[in-house]
């Protein structure tokens, strides 16, 4: 019999996630099958993935009816935080023994706070806190995107004991902000002597985007075509290496030793968007140990279907800073790409969010009018 492909990577220190979810997979037990056949260890959500949910099909018709007939008052925010917190209850549940089991590095749901709180530090901290409490579960990330306003929010919760994922993370230089401002948040709560180890980040560390935007570029320039599908892997690269200075460092050694978790790399945006490239491409170059990979439903089931695990990682570590040399040479800006893909992508997630607060209000307007 052949070894799961996905569950393979466990062995070589990656955890799977899910980039997906939907209240029929917790209803229906597609939750629980994913995580007792593939080894599942997580689940991501963001404003995309619940416009899809909810906009789609009639799983949520019944939740909304009796939301709106016990709180007429309620807007179509109240009424989206309410089914969304008991989606992400229901899955941390689901996933509470990963949690325990894995000393609770592993077992974690993700939501993330409204993404109009993009530029802003302290609406965003005070609605991380609302959705922690409301949620009540201890095996639950809150995610913030790696803005510059984030970063202090980042810290903030950290030193609340509330744990983040770090999300629309582009840049290697970014990433160096978004690690520090998670151990000055360990390093305060240590100074009090408050308990570091139920605490847990990842860092999402967008990939296939950032090929998407520089192929672009390439794709004038012929004698440049080589390099096409490499900026993205060699970006994760280098911000891997950075894990490893810091994470094993002096600094945060102190810290490990009261208890605290390292800020694992998360690989999200998977996806292969260019059908010439692998459909697992970023899946295959990015295994590596102390990582994660979060995967959309195709490249989860691509996966499973004709992974072939190996610890790629590390194994091309070293040819990272080449590639980006030569993509400098070819006159690629990956700061000013970096900068461009996280607006695209806080205006993306905003759009999402807008567009499932209007189908929201279509449906409580339908519901009020047929009562």
């Amino acid at each position: 019999m052949s070894i799961n492909p996905l569950k393979a990577l466990g062995g070589l220190g990656q955890s799977v996630w899910y980039d997906n979810i939907h209240r029929t997979m917790l209803t229906d037990g597609e939750l629980e099958r994913l995580v007792r056949e593939d080894g599942l260890k997580g689940i991501t959500s963001n404003p995309t993935i619940f416009e899809k949910a909810m906009s789609a099909g009639h799983a949520y018709d019944q939740a909304i009816a009796d939301a709106v007939a016990r709180h007429p008052d309620w807007d179509a925010e109240e009424l989206f935080n309410h089914l969304a917190v008991a989606d992400i209850r229901d899955a941390a549940d689901v996933l509470r023994p990963v949690y325990e089991a894995s000393g609770k590095t592993d077992g974690y749901v993700s939501i993330e706070v409204s993404p109009t709180l993009a530029h802003d530090a302290e609406g965003t901290v005070a609605e991380a806190l609302k959705l922690a409490t409301w949620v009540d579960r201890p095996n639950v990330m809150i995610k913030v995107p790696a803005t510059e306003a984030g970063l202090p929010a980042i810290e903030a919760l950290i030193d609340r004991g509330v744990s983040v994922n770090v999300t629309l993370l582009f840049a290697v230089e970014r990433y160096a902000a978004v690690a520090e401002a998670y151990i000055r948040g360990l390093e305060s709560r240590a100074r009090r002597g408050e308990p570091l180890g139920h605490i847990a980040s990842v860092a999402s560390f967008f990939v296939s985007r950032v090929d998407t935007a520089v192929d672009k570029e390439l794709d004038a320039q012929p004698q440049f075509h080589e390099l096409r599908g490499k900026a993205a892997i060699a970006n994760a690269r280098a911000a891997y290496r950075l894990f490893l200075d810091l994470f094993d460092g002096p600094r945060f050694a102190a810290l490990r030793g009261q208890g605290a978790q390292a800020q694992r790399l998360l690989w999200a945006s998977t996806g292969t968007k260019n059908p010439a490239y692998s459909d697992v491409l970023y899946v295959e170059e990015l295994i590596g140990d102390r990582t994660v990979t979060t995967l959309p439903p195709a490249t989860y089931d691509a996966y499973k279907d004709h992974g072939e695990p190996a610890p790629r990682l590390m194994a091309g570590l070293d040819g990272a800073p080449e590639v980006l040399a030569r993509l400098r040479a070819a006159g690629i800006d990956l700061a000013g790409v970096t900068a461009r893909l996280e607006r695209e992508g806080i205006d993306a997630f905003v759009d999402s969010y807008r567009n499932l607060l209007g189908a929201l209000r279509d449906k409580m307007t339908g519901l009020a009018n047929a009562s």
